[in-house]
């Protein structure tokens, strides 16, 4: 389709998507007509306008981006050939980097770790790079294998009425993208979401480009609380929330008492689980979409496809999960993978990689509210918790 093919150049996703030498790539242009039956499934129920496109390369935008092939358009993930296959590799963490001699089994780190890293992963199967990756908690994935899933849902509680958005309480412990967009959307559309964070470990976008951190979190409550300390605390916000997000693996939650089934029980509450994949590795944007075989096309092999795009992705379809369930009545856990919902845009069907259309860069979203300081509302939150429990008496 004309207009499919063209929607993606004028986002500025085509623009992320190729060769740095290269014309743009308009293969995945089904992705952004998919996303946006998601945005409009999504903006009926919050009523309130929600544009794909800008969510879906808006960072690019505000960071100036571009594409590079087979480096992310962020810079810390590649695509790197392997005996039988493609793998990504993320490097976005000083442990990432630290990790990299025992992942080479070497004595010594070198001083250019992507070298290393392309000539040893040259020589093993995917899956060995993997799982090697995994054992040292470094991001990888091979091209394509995790296959397009749904998100997970399972009974947790007793169901609601079906609910409208407004007036809920959403405690949002997830960072950096997927997690907080779905904050992000609940908070416009009239929830009140609060921002939880460790004085050890904030956000890690708070010490990046602070637009972004803004564009995602502007609309939050800023409540800071040590998850070893301040146990008590936080059990106290969770047990009242009417949604929770969460981000982290299940494990760190469940040792300290956090998990769905330890928080006591509260009629038709939503516990919303986004992971990169449906087991304990870590995962990245660009990574979990490799996983899920969401790359665009070169003649010699694949390229990154837009800005991490398993991240707007997931926040989207986590998003529309959400209100589906209010519809429900809640009472309900779900699981929702970045490289499933990758994948399950990687089968939409492919168009030519080159097109007569432009390709402009993407466009930074419209300034937004400034993100409240770190625990700036821990006193508002404290005042919510406690009238919320009076109101349970």
């Amino acid at each position: 389709m004309v207009t499919t093919a063209s929607s993606w150049g004028s986002s500025g996703l085509a623009y992320l998507t190729g060769l740095p030498d290269g014309p743009p790539d308009f293969s995945r242009a089904h992705v952004l007509a998919r996303a946006e039956e998601v945005a409009g499934a999504t903006a009926r129920r919050l009523g309130i306008a929600v544009d794909a496109a800008g969510l879906l390369a808006g960072r690019a935008g505000l960071l100036g981006l571009t594409r590079r092939g087979r480096v992310s358009a962020g810079g810390a993930t590649r695509l790197l050939p392997t005996a039988d296959g493609w793998c990504a590799i993320t490097l976005s963490r000083p442990d990432d980097v630290a990790a990299v001699p025992a992942l080479l089994e070497a004595d010594e780190a070198t001083a250019d770790p992507w070298s290393a890293l392309t000539r040893w992963a040259a020589t093993r199967p995917a899956s060995a790079v993997t799982e090697r990756a995994a054992l040292l908690d470094v991001p990888a994935a091979a091209l394509g294998e995790v296959a397009a899933g749904s998100p997970r849902v399972r009974h947790l509680g007793f169901r609601a009425h079906p609910r409208e958005l407004a007036g809920l309480l959403v405690a949002d412990l997830s960072s950096m993208w997927a997690g907080p967009l779905c904050g992000q959307l609940l908070a416009r559309g009239g929830a009140t979401v609060v921002k939880v964070e460790s004085p050890r470990r904030p956000d890690g976008t708070r010490a990046g480009n602070r637009a972004f951190y803004d564009w995602m979190n502007g609309e939050k409550l800023s409540y800071c609380v040590d998850f070893d300390a301040g146990i008590d605390e936080l059990r106290d916000l969770l047990a009242v929330a009417d949604v929770v997000i969460e981000g982290s693996r299940p494990a760190a939650l469940a040792r300290r008492g956090l998990s769905p089934e330890a928080i006591a029980p509260r009629t038709g509450r939503i516990w919303l689980r986004i992971s990169g994949y449906d087991d304990l590795r870590p995962a990245f944007g660009d990574d979990a979409a490799v996983a899920g075989g969401l790359v665009g096309t070169a003649a010699d092999g694949p390229v990154f496809c837009g800005d991490a795009i398993a991240d707007p992705l997931t926040g989207l379809e986590a998003a529309l999960a959400v209100l589906e369930s209010l519809g429900r009545g809640g009472g309900e856990f779900i699981g929702v993978s970045m490289a499933a919902v990758a994948a399950t845009y990687a089968a939409l069907p492919t168009e030519a990689s080159v097109g007569p259309y432009p390709a402009p860069p993407p466009q930074a979203p419209p300034p937004s509210p400034p993100a409240a300081g770190l625990g700036a509302d821990n006193d508002a939150v404290r005042r919510l918790v406690s009238e919320r429990h009076c109101l349970s008496c």
